[in-house]
């Protein structure tokens, strides 16, 4: 039996357990932090599929432009996060390729692809595999962070850098353009609401008769 059964619904905020009034789509004050309180969350599968796409458009930019600019005296190179992990792999560095690589590659297009994957089956929710798919939400709550990594790398090498003196590391437009894929991916994981996996295409036909 659930919440929803029941009639009671979850503050996004605080997380306090709230009695819902009876008429169908209506909403409650949460009585500790005075939060409107939803069953569902409104329009969170369109908000969550305009925040998916826009991290798309990000990573392309994120990928195809440099990440740092490293001025020494026999010139400036640049590298994307391609060239980096390749890179580090020629010198040896294979232990920080890796982490680059997974963190800045596997993680943002997993992270994607699972989204996207429970935008499709919450919208054609059967009774089925509900489980499997709540944890591959928690999967992204979990990994989203992770992509960060990156960002860090850059930061630390330009402190780094800047205090040896002999060079000199800038952030490139493709870091900012990172930054904001990981920013957007973990905002379209909070907008999502997971408790849409736990409602079948029966009950909201019963729900949209009854309403």
């Amino acid at each position: 039996m659930r919440a929803i059964d029941k009639g009671f619904a979850t503050c996004h905020i605080c997380h306090q357990l709230v009695k819902m009034p009876e008429k169908k789509g209506g909403v409650a004050l949460c009585p500790r932090c005075g939060e409107v309180v939803h069953q569902r969350i409104p329009d969170s599968t369109q908000y969550t599929w305009a925040l998916v796409i826009a991290s798309i458009i990000f990573y392309i930019p994120a990928n195809l432009l440099p990440m740092m600019h490293v001025h020494t005296f026999a010139g400036t190179q640049s590298d994307t996060i391609l060239s980096g992990v390749l890179y580090f792999l020629e010198t040896g560095s294979y232990l920080i390729a890796a982490v680059i690589f997974i963190a800045s590659i596997i993680v943002p297009i997993t992270k994607l692809l699972i989204l996207i994957y429970l935008l499709v089956s919450v919208r054609h929710n059967k009774p089925i595999g509900q489980k499997r798919r709540q944890r591959l939400y928690g999967l992204t709550e979990l990994i989203g962070k992770w992509s960060m990594v990156d960002v860090y790398v850059v930061a630390i090498m330009i402190s780094l850098v800047h205090f040896g003196g002999l060079s000199q590391i800038e952030a490139g437009q493709g870091a900012n353009y990172f930054l904001l894929v990981v920013i957007v991916t973990m905002v379209a994981a909070m907008q999502f609401d997971a408790r849409l996996i736990w409602d079948t295409n029966t009950e909201k036909e019963k729900n949209a008769r009854d309403a």
